[in-house]
């Protein structure tokens, strides 16, 4: 369930980002990879993933990116989400 849900997660970023950034398929995309993750490595391993002391910086540019996507603004939250996301795996 989890890798079907981070691929049609990746697949709907991509499309959302072919028809020139849709903010709501980019939103849909962000959700389902998010839950998709959840399901393959657990809700504790995610949180601590993403909330490690080294990595906030990352992990608020990351979330804030997907609020900022979810509030149809969907360039500049990608932009955040990409940046945050450089952040997090370095």
């Amino acid at each position: 369930i989890g890798v079907g849900l981070v691929g049609f997660g990746l697949f709907f970023l991509l499309f959302g980002m072919l028809l020139y950034f849709d903010s709501v398929l980019l939103a849909f995309g962000n959700i389902l990879f998010l839950s998709g993750l959840v399901f393959i490595i657990g809700f504790k391993r995610t949180f601590s993933f993403f909330f490690q002391r080294p990595k906030m910086k990352g992990t608020s540019f990351f979330l804030g990116g997907i609020v900022i996507v979810l509030m149809r603004w969907p360039l500049l939250g990608m932009l955040l989400e990409a940046y945050g996301f450089i952040n997090l795996v370095r």
